[in-house]
Order: C-alpha cells, then sequence, then structure tokens
C-alpha cells in the first residue's frame, strides 16, 4: 500500500501538502504562502473543517508529533489488517475431518440395512 495513502492529513487537500498546513498552523508560513493556503481553505470544506479542529490544539509545537503518533497509529492498524486478511483460518480442523467421517459411515451404514431389509 502507498505510504502517502496512509497519512492523516494527506488527503485534506490535493493543494496543501502536510508540512505546508502544519507550518500554516504553527504560524510560519510567508505572506504569499500564508494567502495562497487561506484560499485553499475557503473553497475546501472539509479542509476547514478539519484545520478547525486542529486549531483546537492548545500546544501547536506538539502537533507535529501528534500527527506523527496518528500516521504510526494507522499503519500499525493497517498492517495487523492487512495480516488477518492475508493469514487463513486453518486452525485444528480435526473436528471437520470426525465430523465427515461418521456422516460417510452413516450413510454406508444406513445403505447395508435398507439393502438387507428389502432381500
Amino acid at each position: 500500500m502507498q505510504d502517502n495513502l496512509k497519512d492523516i492529513l494527506s488527503h485534506l487537500s490535493t493543494e496543501i501538502d502536510q508540512e505546508t498546513l502544519l507550518r500554516y498552523l504553527q504560524g510560519k508560513l510567508s505572506g504569499d504562502k500564508l494567502h495562497e493556503v487561506e484560499k485553499i481553505l475557503l473553497e475546501n470544506d472539509f479542509a476547514s473543517e478539519a484545520l478547525e479542529g486542529l486549531q483546537q490544539f492548545r500546544d501547536k509545537q506538539q502537533l507535529n508529533y501528534t500527527v506523527e503518533k496518528l500516521n504510526r497509529d494507522l499503519k500499525k492498524k493497517l498492517e495487523l489488517k492487512k495480516k488477518r486478511r492475508r493469514k487463513p483460518e486453518l486452525t485444528d480442523q480435526s473436528w471437520l475431518y470426525i465430523t465427515i467421517l461418521i456422516l460417510i459411515l452413516l450413510i454406508v451404514i444406513s445403505y447395508i440395512v435398507v439393502n438387507k431389509m428389502m432381500h
């Protein structure tokens, strides 16, 4: 799976990358870039709502750490889900074989009994 699909903030907007958005939240963008990001945010409702949620962080310096932590957790969960899908559920199925054997034996015994009764 591509790494950019696993990033939390990568799908906010195709025009804004994650690093630019984080610098915007920390107030580290120049005037032109700041204006460009704000214009994009006005046009994209999803990105602006996500930005509002991210702005509620008290410590903007911890925002990078939080985003990285979320990305790591998401990658771990996706890897775990991927492993579960790959791993077939072939645990001890001896009970299945025993059941099939018993059914075959019952069918054979029933056939013999019916065949004897008819003669």
